[in-house]
């Protein structure tokens, strides 16, 4: 599961949501993943969250409608 993020430099890159371990604003946005690695990123926490829910929502969607993961 991907979303899309924006680095504190303004660069777009791609992160598996999978990986996200906490979010938090001090007042940058700091997502420590799994791993333990800490990204900084200009997307508020808020957003992660709908990024997060919007693809998983997506995603249970399409196991509603063919009754097995796509």
């Amino acid at each position: 599961m991907m979303i899309k993020l924006t680095r504190t430099s303004g660069k777009e890159f791609v992160l598996n949501a999978d990986l996200i371990e906490e979010v938090q604003e001090t007042p940058d946005t700091v997502i420590t993943l799994t791993n333990g690695k800490k990204l900084l990123v200009k997307d508020s926490a808020d957003d992660i969250i709908k990024k997060v829910v919007t693809y998983r929502q997506k995603i249970m969607a399409g196991i509603s409608r063919t009754g097995e993961r796509s």
